[in-house]
């Protein structure tokens, strides 16, 4: 999990690609026409472009959907987005060091590396990638309208493939522990050489605290919840889980002021927030389960969403509340919420999206 400083990894990733745009006449105009805008004031008529597929997202879900529509020759164009929700093209893999759990990879890689093998798979197969941030879309008829800052693509049909992004606090330390210790996923890390055998701490005070917690016992030799109030708003069941495992202890009415060490994460400076009172608590891992937050803002309200932000689709599919528009990945699974179930919805959506084209008949040059 510390072979190499993530965030160095994925500025090198983002550089390359940067670099990189210039390669193709079609990348080339892309940047041109990025640069000059984020540079002069005049206003110039926006690119339009037409497709039957357009991807929104590039994590194993929106990868996996170009690969799928590729190749069945729908001539996919996917936004990778450019810092979209301060996260490099690729998502929240781009965010981690080692991967350990996703097939295929016995000795493990770097989440950065895998991002660039699903790109480099996509675009084998003809998905037009656009390292441009989406900014609003049109959903209200068919064709769909799809916007960046210098682009207007129509659309036979979209798959949202956004993602959600992990909530983090921020406090002395928790940057520099990044990854280093601290994390924001315990069934992805928690099994990590760095974490076995060492005392643990996780974050929160709902369902995801309860079970991130119980999961780290497999691996830990003690686990803390930290948790700034004097009641959990789990349910009843999952703090029952948690309140009664022996490995568990609970540090009510406190918050993490501080973390440190040496290259790894040794410890925390915990403040009760009634007593003023600030205690060392020595851990080696630390983790946020203090919820996540679904990219769906853009879309301004014009799919159904959850209470809690994320894309509703039809059970056992991938279809939206509008037809002819899928959501895969994160942005409709707050259950799971990993790359390998992401990459699944991710062949769902576009094996979907074909349906609905054949339904339609807009796979007979229909779109360029």
């Amino acid at each position: 999990m510390n072979r190499t400083p993530s965030r160095l990894k994925s500025f090198l990733f983002k550089a390359r690609h940067f670099l990189c745009l210039a390669t193709t006449p079609a990348a080339a105009a892309s940047f041109s026409t990025t640069a000059i805008s984020s540079t002069t004031a005049t206003s110039t008529a926006m690119e339009e472009l037409k497709t039957r597929v357009c991807i929104i997202g590039s994590g194993p879900a929106g990868h996996t959907a170009a690969i799928y529509a590729s190749r069945a020759e729908l001539k996919p164009i996917l936004f990778e987005g450019w810092m979209a929700n301060d996260i490099a093209p690729g998502g929240q893999l781009t965010t981690t060091t080692d991967v350990e759990n996703f097939p295929g990879f016995p000795e493990g890689i770097m989440g950065v590396e895998l991002t660039e093998k699903f790109r480099a798979q996509s675009a084998r197969f003809g998905t037009r990638i656009l390292t441009e941030t989406v900014t609003k879309v049109d959903f209200s008829r068919a064709p769909f309208e799809v916007f960046t800052d210098s682009k207007r693509v129509v659309a036979d049909s979209v798959i949202v493939a956004t993602g959600a992004v992990a909530k983090k606090l921020n406090f002395a330390g928790s940057e520099k522990f990044w990854n280093k210790g601290i994390s924001a996923c315990a069934v992805c890390d928690g099994a990590a050489p760095i974490f076995r055998e060492k005392a643990l701490a996780v974050i929160g005070g709902g369902d995801s605290a309860m079970e991130e917690a119980n999961f780290l016992t497999k691996y830990g030799t003690k686990v803390y919840i930290i948790h700034r109030r004097d009641t959990f708003r789990a349910s009843k069941i999952m703090q029952s889980r948690a309140l009664s495992n022996p490995k568990i202890e609970v540090i009510w009415n406190s918050a993490v002021e501080e973390a440190y060490g040496e290259r790894l994460l040794g410890g925390l400076k915990v403040k009760n927030v009634v007593t003023g009172e600030v205690s060392d608590l020595k851990v080696n891992g630390l983790f946020f389960a203090i919820g996540h937050e679904p990219a769906t803002r853009f879309m301004d309200g014009q799919l159904e969403l959850d209470s809690d932000g994320y894309v509703v689709t039809k059970p056992g599919t991938t279809k939206t509340s509008v037809r002819g528009v899928f959501a895969a990945g994160d942005v409709q699974d707050k259950k799971y919420r990993q790359a390998i179930t992401a990459a699944g919805t991710g062949c769902m959506a576009a094996l979907d999206a074909e349906h609905y084209l054949q339904e339609i008949g807009a796979q007979d040059g229909k779109s360029d």
